[in-house]
C-alpha cells in the first residue's frame, strides 16, 4: 500500500500554559476529567463522597487514564469495536460516555483541519486518537479512507497519512456499526450488511480490507455492490478456463484413532454422563466407532457415506475438517450453520490451517485449491479461520489448538471453560501443627479445605456440598475456617489467594482485547471469586486493563523477562518449558495468553519462547524432551502480536535440525526429570563442550561429543571405547584441570557456610564422576 506520511509535534502549535508550564493534551484530559469526576462525587448525597485531592489530580497516571478511556469505549452502545480500537462516527460523539468526550476533545482542540474528518478512532492500549477521512461515507457502500491524522496525547506528537494517491487504499465494511440508530441512512447500510453476509462475502477478513481485495474478491463471488445493494453478475457462458469437478467425498479419511477435535473435548472434561454426540460430515465413521467404544451415546451424517442418517441435536456436535473442503461459499457457511443449529451444548469446529506445499499438483479455484485428486481444500490462517466462525455464528469461539476452535451454546460456559485454562495448578498447605479440635474434625474440615485451595476463598451457600454438616458443627464456615487457621500456616492460605486473584487478572485482561463479559454473563462460581477476591468487578477489570496496558511497555516486559527466576535468558528473549507457564509473572503469562487467545498453541508445543523487545511469541515442539539428552527441534511457531501473523516451520525431515542442550534450564527444580537432566549438563559443562552456547545444531553436536571422546546413554556420559588411549589421557586431564578452580574458589572462602561446604564437596564429587567415566 502507497501512501504519504509526515510528523510534527504539538510543540509547534500554539501551547496549553499552566502556571508557565506546557500542557500536553493527555496532561490536560486528565486535570479535565478529574474536576469533572470531582463535580459528580461533589453532588452525591453520600457522607463517604470524598473529591479527589490535588495531590491526586496531579499524579494521576497514564496507565489509569487510558485504562479508563479504554472501559468507556468497551462499554460504549455505539460504535466499532475491536481488540485494539473503539471506532465511531463523528456524528455520535455527544451519545458517548462524557468521559470520553472530553478525551477526544481535549485531542480535536489541539489539532487543525479535521472538521471534515469522518470517523474518530481511540487506541485502546496507547493514549492516541486518529481522525479519519473518508469523503464518500454516506454514497459509496465502501468508501476509500482519504487521509487520517493521528495524535499522540502522551507526547503531543502528530502524524498524517495521505491515502488520495494510493492504488489500493483501506475500505469499510459494516457501516452501520459506526454510527447510532437514528442516522439517516444507518437502516440502507445495515441492510446491505445483513445481504453480504447471507452472501458470506464478509466470512474472509484477511482479503476485503482493501479496495483491490475487496474488488477481487467480489469477482471470484459473481457479485458486485449496486447502490448499497449486491447484484448477481451473469455467468459466462463460453468460460476458456475448464475447472475439473470436484469430489469432495474424497477427502474423507479412514482414522485409525480418535481425530486431534474430538480427543480435546474429552481431555477438557467437557463430556458429562449421559452426553450425546453428532459428527456433522462424518465420512467413514471413524469417530462415530471411536466415540461409541468409550461408552457415550453418537451417531453421524455424511452427505456420501451415511446420507440417510438422521441429522439429530446433540449436546456435543463436531464438524471437523468439513468447512475447509467445500468449495461454495454458500454452502460452507450452511453447513456451519446447520451443526450450530444441531448443537445443545459445544460445538466443536476444526479446519486446515498452515499447509506447507501448497502449490504442488493443485489448481488455484475461488479462496483455496483444487488438488491432484480433484478435492478443493481452503487453507485458513488461524486468525481468519475464527474471524469466519465468529461472523457467521454471531459467536466469540474459544481456540483450543491449531485449526480447532470450541463454540458453547451458553455463553457462561464458555467464559467458565476460558478462565479455567488460566488457573494455576496449587496444592492444599499441609497442616503444621497438632491441634487436638483441628484433628478431631480433620475428615469434616477437609473438603472445605480442599475448596479454599482451588477458589482461594470460602465458599457461599450452596457451592459445598457438605455445607450442612460443616454449619451443623461450626454453625459457619468461618468459625470452621479458624480451627483450619490453627494447625496451617495463615501465609500459605494467602499465597494461594494471591495466585487466584492473578489467575484472574489474567482472564479478565485477556477479554479486554474483545468484548468483555458484564458480570451477570459470568459463571455464578466466577462471579464469587470476583466479590471474594476483589470485592466488586470494577476495581477486578481495572486492575486487570492496567496490566494489559503495561504489556505496551517493551521496557515492562524486559524486565519480567530478565527478572524470571525460571527459564532459560538470553539477550532479548526468555525461554521456558510448557509445565512452568504457570509459575512465571502474571503478566508474561498475559504475554503469552495474547497469543494464546486467539491462535492457540503449536500442537505438542514443548517450549515458549518470549521476545522482550519486539511483540512476539515463539512455540517449539521437541517430542522426545523427557527422553532423548538433546532432543531435535520438530516444529516451530512464530507469532507477531501486533497483526497476529503466524509463520511455521518444520524441521521433521531437515538434516541437520537445532537440538536443545542444558534441558533443567528451562523447567522448575520439582520437574520429575530436573535432577537427572541438571547432572548431565555439569558433567558436559566440566568437559568443556558447552563452551560454545546452548543452541546448537544435530550434526555440530554430534562431531563434537566424538571430538570429546564420549557419548551420551540415558542422560549419561561415558568415554568410547574406541578412543585414542592418549587423547584420552589428555582429556581426562583437561577436565580434572578445569574442575579444582571452582573447588579452590568455593573453598578459599574467608567465610565458608554451610551452603558454600555441601558445594565444595558436590564440586569434588562431580570432578570424581566426570573422571571415572566408564567407558562404553
Amino acid at each position: 500500500m502507497n501512501y504519504d506520511t509526515s510528523t510534527n509535534t504539538i510543540l509547534d502549535s500554539d501551547s496549553l500554559e499552566n502556571d508557565e508550564k506546557l500542557l500536553t493534551p493527555l496532561m490536560s484530559f486528565a486535570r479535565e476529567i478529574l474536576l469533572y469526576e470531582n463535580e459528580a462525587i461533589s453532588e452525591q448525597d453520600s457522607v463517604k463522597a470524598v473529591p479527589y485531592s490535588p495531590e491526586e489530580m496531579n499524579n494521576f497516571c497514564v496507565d489509569n487514564l487510558v485504562a479508563k478511556v479504554a472501559r468507556c469505549c468497551r462499554e460504549s452502545k455505539v460504535g466499532k469495536k475491536l481488540p485494539t480500537a473503539f471506532y465511531v462516527h463523528v456524528s455520535a460523539l455527544q451519545t458517548l460516555n462524557p468521559l470520553l468526550g472530553i478525551y477526544e476533545n481535549c485531542a480535536r482542540r489541539t489539532l487543525e483541519n479535521i472538521d471534515e474528518a469522518t470517523l474518530v478512532k481511540v487506541s485502546l492500549h496507547q493514549p492516541k486518537i486518529s481522525y479519519l477521512f473518508y469523503p464518500d461515507f454516506d454514497t459509496d457502500a465502501h468508501p476509500a479512507l482519504q487521509t487520517s491524522i493521528q495524535i499522540n496525547l502522551a507526547t503531543g506528537e502528530v502524524k498524517y497519512f495521505d491515502y488520495s494517491n494510493s492504488e489500493n487504499p483501506p475500505v469499510l465494511h459494516r457501516k452501520e456499526t459506526f454510527v447510532a440508530a437514528d442516522y439517516p441512512n444507518y437502516e440502507k447500510f445495515a441492510r446491505l450488511t445483513r445481504c453480504e453476509e447471507k452472501w458470506g462475502l464478509l466470512d474472509n477478513t484477511s482479503v476485503i480490507g482493501t479496495r483491490e481485495g475487496w474488488l477481487k474478491y467480489l469477482g471470484y463471488c459473481g457479485v458486485e455492490i449496486q447502490d448499497h445493494t449486491v447484484v448477481e453478475r451473469f455467468k459466462q457462458e463460453n468460460s476458456e478456463v475448464s475447472i475439473p469437478k470436484i469430489e469432495r467425498h474424497k477427502a474423507a479419511m479412514v482414522r485409525n484413532s480418535l481425530s486431534k477435535p474430538l480427543r480435546l473435548v474429552l481431555e477438557a472434561d467437557l463430556v458429562r454422563d449421559g452426553a450425546t454426540f453428532f459428527d456433522y460430515g462424518c465420512g467413514y465413521g471413524g469417530d462415530v466407532k471411536y466415540i461409541a467404544q468409550e461408552g457415550y451415546a453418537i451417531s453421524g451424517w455424511d452427505p456420501y457415506y451415511q446420507p440417510d442418517t438422521p441429522r439429530i441435536c446433540a449436546d456435543i456436535v463436531n464438524i471437523g475438517y468439513v468447512i475447509n473442503v467445500i468449495e461454495s461459499l454458500a454452502e460452507r457457511r450452511e453447513a456451519l450453520l446447520n451443526a450450530w443449529g444441531l448443537t445443545k451444548k459445544l460445538l466443536v469446529v476444526a479446519a486446515q490451517v498452515l499447509i506447507d506445499d501448497r502449490q504442488q499438483g493443485q489448481i488455484a479455484y475461488g479462496d483455496g485449491v483444487i488438488t491432484s485428486r480433484n478435492t478443493f481444500q481452503k487453507y485458513y490462517e488461524q486468525e481468519e479461520l475464527k474471524v469466519y466462525i465468529d461472523q457467521v455464528l454471531s459467536v466469540d469461539a474459544i481456540p483450543v489448538a491449531l485449526g480447532i476452535y470450541f463454540v458453547f451454546r451458553d455463553a457462561a460456559e464458555g467464559e467458565g471453560f476460558r478462565a479455567s485454562r488460566f488457573r494455576s495448578r496449587l496444592s492444599t498447605p499441609r497442616v503444621r501443627s497438632q491441634v487436638k479440635r483441628f484433628e478431631d474434625y480433620a475428615e469434616m474440615l477437609a473438603p472445605l479445605m480442599a475448596f479454599v485451595s482451588d477458589r482461594g476463598r470460602l465458599p457461599v451457600k450452596g457451592e459445598l456440598a457438605e455445607e450442612s454438616a460443616i454449619k451443623e458443627e461450626f454453625h459457619s464456615f468461618n468459625r470452621a475456617w479458624r480451627v483450619i487457621l490453627q494447625a496451617t500456616n495463615a501465609d500459605d492460605w494467602e499465597t494461594i489467594a494471591d495466585k487466584r486473584r492473578q489467575d484472574l487478572l489474567v482472564y479478565l485482561a485477556l477479554n479486554g482485547l474483545g468484548d468483555r463479559p458484564s458480570m451477570r454473563r459470568l459463571p455464578a462460581q466466577i462471579r464469587n471469586d470476583i466479590k471474594g477476591l476483589f470485592d466488586n468487578y470494577q476495581k477486578a477489570c481495572t486492575l486487570a486493563d492496567l496490566m494489559l496496558y503495561s504489556l505496551g511497555k517493551a521496557d515492562i516486559v524486559a524486565d519480567c523477562c530478565e527478572d524470571s527466576a525460571i527459564g532459560y535468558k538470553q539477550p532479548g528473549t526468555l525461554s521456558v518449558h510448557v509445565s512452568a507457564l504457570e509459575e512465571l509473572d502474571p503478566l508474561l503469562r498475559l504475554y503469552e495468553g495474547c497469543a494464546n487467545r486467539t491462535i492457540g498453541r503449536l500442537d505438542g508445543a514443548t517450549i515458549i519462547k518470549f521476545y522482550a523487545r519486539r511483540p512476539q511469541i515463539s512455540y517449539l515442539f521437541y517430542p522426545d524432551f523427557d527422553t532423548n539428552p538433546h532432543p531435535a527441534l520438530h516444529t516451530s511457531m512464530h507469532i507477531d502480536l501486533r497483526d497476529l501473523s503466524v509463520s511455521y516451520q518444520d524441521y521433521s525431515d531437515v538434516y541437520n535440525p537445532p537440538i536443545l542442550v542444558i534441558k533443567e534450564a528451562f523447567v522448575t527444580a520439582s520437574y520429575p526429570h530436573y535432577e537427572k537432566f541438571a547432572k548431565l549438563t555439569r558433567q558436559e559443562e566440566k568437559l568443556g563442550i558447552l563452551d560454545r552456547g546452548v543452541v546448537k545444531k544435530h550434526r555440530e553436536w554430534m562431531k563434537c561429543l566424538e571430538e570429546n571422546c564420549v557419548k551420551i546413554k540415558e542422560h549419561k556420559l561415558f568415554w568410547r571405547s574406541n578412543a585414542d588411549p592418549e587423547k584420552l589421557k589428555m582429556l581426562q586431564k583437561a577436565a580434572s584441570e578445569r574442575q579444582p578452580k571452582k573447588i579452590e574458589f568455593n573453598a578459599g572462602k574467608i567465610e565458608q557456610t554451610a551452603e558454600g561446604a555441601e558445594d565444595t564437596e558436590d564440586g569434588k564429587k562431580e570432578a570424581e564422576e566426570v573422571m571415572s567415566l566408564r567407558i562404553e
